[in-house]
């Protein structure tokens, strides 16, 4: 029977019971498919000698000179060799104190034993195999299906993770970033959100082979956390449903009526369900393990426990709390309000960047308002929502805050009994209240929001991390920017039922709802994330191009500058080289050297050029990127309002409505989630 969603639902993400879901979640615990593990290269074993041994001692390793570091490698081996009575080769070199030792007709685990008795030895394991993601994973929801294969659909599936096409234009390509990297366990991603449920197949806890690490609570009023206590050490998801007898009054005197959500175990979800499994979904980063950091109860969460949980994801110490065992390297923010960014969110901000971990946060749903708070906080990457077909959805907000656009959902059909066509597939629970039933959100009880576009870029910034650990927050923004594919300019018209043509994107204003439109970069951040590029970019040489002033004018004086430009590891950019690829008629040349990593022309007037840098790193690695630089001519004061138009991301225009006004009523001292 086909179900409806009505505008509460909408808002809260409401998770419905679904027969059909329960019946996957009881297979799930059944069933765990695993595929056999690689045993190590025959007889390799990675070395790690001590700093102060012999060895080292005795056969240095020169900092330059193939050769020569070669020698020494082939010296430490033979030296190890002779104190174990065998011959030892040199298998390459992982580190100044770190090589592989082959020994022929040796198993690995045993070689590995031998050594790792050696004095001079720090560690020795054995050289293993791991496998990567070879085409699609068999988790059921993941394809697309036939009309009819789903009762519930969507028969789309995880449409948003796959390769794109010429009518997904927004998908994330995550299998190519999975041949990198399925994610490490010391990639930690925080998910500060409404708690989780532990029990769910695609999740479960890390400690039972599942993705989620213990965490905490942090929601300090037990009547919002309808756990029948304050912070604790119990991040679990008790239901954060809101009756008429509370609505409007008390502690919900902002609150409307609604049925639990399960939000976190969504968004939790979308990061590290796991993948071949055979059952529900696949995470977008399934190798990667989630802590749940509980700061929203029912309705909504306070500033006080969201900054509180935010430092301690970070491994920050925070008063009358355990450490966290095992900070994060990526925080997700799937909540937000209007407002500017507060101080004490800042503080909060600058002390986590610092500490080597990227927030990311959703920008907000007030159907194309200013991005707001703590998504416009400085050194935090917002992430506005796409629709499949590329442009911004309707409910998204977007602006100059904005990073990085990602998919958020959108349905295309708007009449009632109609199956939503291409939702962000989700993990929740049946409960309308406390849980009762894992199940997966469908085409029906559906999923799309900028709460859902937030995860898969911290997803995707994880697997960044896995593959190069020591990225810092700002290489890896920069890394996503740079390897994010352009927007889509036409081609998005919702077909003969919606005639309207879809505007261009403009600058948000509070009042003015903006639905559908074309994105710029100017307004919906670099572009649409692509995980298959941003892995592999990290892995190498990475060209990136930041410009100032944000909006040049004719006549100012534009600087163009690399420093957001990635060498390959261990390695470092020595050389630059601009090149003006087209002055467009309004510039002749740069101002400025061309080797240098900054250069700097002035446009004679409005219009458009282009740029391009190639940069060297000390070990030959190069790579190139191109820039378009608008060039505005003065603008009028008293600019036109904004108008929507388009599908709205195909959502109703009266929902969408309802989606600003529920945004409007929110209180600057709380938080709500963003779905």
């Amino acid at each position: 029977m086909s179900r409806h969603l009505g505008l509460p639902a909408l808002l809260l993400g409401l998770t419905l019971s679904l027969a059909g879901g329960a019946v996957l979640a009881q297979q799930a615990a059944q069933r765990t498919v695993q595929r056999a593990a690689l045993g190590p290269v025959e007889g390799e074993v990675i070395v790690r000698w001590r700093s102060e041994s012999v060895t080292v001692q005795q056969h240095p390793l020169p900092l330059r000179g193939e050769a020569a570091q070669r020698r020494v490698l082939a010296e430490r081996a033979g030296a190890a060799g002779r104190r174990l009575g065998r011959t030892l080769e040199d298998g390459g070199a992982l580190s100044e104190r770190t090589q592989v030792l082959r020994a022929r007709g040796e198993s690995a685990a045993a070689l590995a034993a031998r050594l790792a008795a050696d004095p001079d030895v720090e560690f020795a394991v054995p050289n293993g195999r791991k496998r990567r993601l070879s085409g699609p994973p068999d988790d059921p929801l993941y394809p697309a299906a036939a009309p009819g294969v789903r009762p519930d659909g969507p028969d789309s599936g995880q449409w948003y993770l796959r390769a794109p096409t010429a009518d997904l234009r927004s998908a994330m390509d995550i299998e190519a970033a999975w041949a990198h990297t399925t994610g490490s366990a010391q990639a930690v991603v925080a998910v500060l959100d409404t708690g989780v449920r532990f029990e769910h197949p695609d999740l479960g806890r890390a400690a039972q082979g599942g993705r989620l690490l213990p965490g905490y609570d942090f929601v300090s009023n037990p009547t919002i956390a309808n756990d029948g206590d304050g912070r604790d050490a119990d991040p679990s998801d008790p239901g954060d449903w809101v009756t008429s007898a509370e609505a409007g009054r008390g502690d919900f005197d902002d609150c409307d009526v609604t049925d639990s959500s399960w939000h976190g175990t969504a968004t939790a979800s979308l990061v590290a369900a796991a993948a071949n499994n055979g059952v529900g979904m696949a995470g977008a980063a399934p190798g990667t393990r989630v802590l749940p950091v509980r700061v929203l109860g029912k309705c909504y969460g306070t500033d006080a426990d969201i900054i509180a949980g935010l430092r301690w994801a970070a491994g920050i110490s925070v008063p009358g709390v355990p450490d966290n065992p095992t900070p994060a390297r990526v925080i997700n923010l799937s909540l937000g309000s209007s407002g500017s960014c507060s101080a004490a969110y800042q503080s909060a901000m600058d002390e986590i960047t610092a500490r080597g971990v990227l927030v990311v946060a959703s920008a907000g749903n007030s159907a194309g308002g200013p991005v707001g708070s703590p998504a416009n906080c400085r050194g935090v990457l917002a992430v506005a929502a796409l629709r499949h077909a590329g442009t911004k959805v309707g409910f998204s907000d977007l602006g100059s805050a904005i990073g990085i656009a990602a998919p958020g959902g959108n349905c295309i059909n708007i009449l009632p009994g109609t199956p939503c066509l291409y939702p962000i597939l989700a993990a929740t629970d049946s409960g309308t209240r406390g849980p009762l039933a894992s199940t997966w959100t469908d085409s029906y009880n559906i999923t799309v929001g900028t709460s859902f576009a937030s995860p898969l870029v911290a997803a995707v910034a994880a697997l960044m991390v896995s593959a190069r650990p020591t990225l810092e927050p700002a290489q890896i923004t920069a890394a996503l920017k740079a390897s994010a594919r352009p927007f889509p300019t036409s081609g998005a018209d919702n077909g003969p039922d919606d005639p309207t043509p879809v505007p261009l994107c403009r600058t948000p204003s509070a009042n003015v709802e903006q639905l559908q439109c074309y994105c710029s970069t100017a307004l919906c951040g670099a572009g649409m994330v692509d995980a298959g590029a941003a892995v592999a970019a990290v892995a190498g040489t990475l060209a990136h191009i930041t410009f100032s002033p944000a909006a040049p004018a004719p006549g100012n004086l534009v600087s163009l500058d690399a420093a957001g430009s990635l060498a390959a590891a261990g390695a470092h950019i020595v050389g630059w080289q601009w090149v003006l690829v087209s002055g467009g008629g309004i510039v002749n040349g740069f101002g400025s050297a061309t080797n240098a990593s900054v250069a700097t022309l002035t446009p004679s007037a409005a219009g458009r050029f282009t740029v391009r840098l190639t940069v060297t790193d000390d070990q030959g690695g190069q790579s190139s990127t191109e820039l378009v630089v608008t060039v505005a001519a003065p603008s009028n004061p008293n600019p036109p309002a904004a108008s929507g138009g388009g599908g709205g991301g195909a959502m109703g225009v009266g929902w969408l409505l309802g989606l600003a006004a529920a945004a409007a009523t929110l209180r600057p001292p709380r938080r709500r989630r963003h779905d």
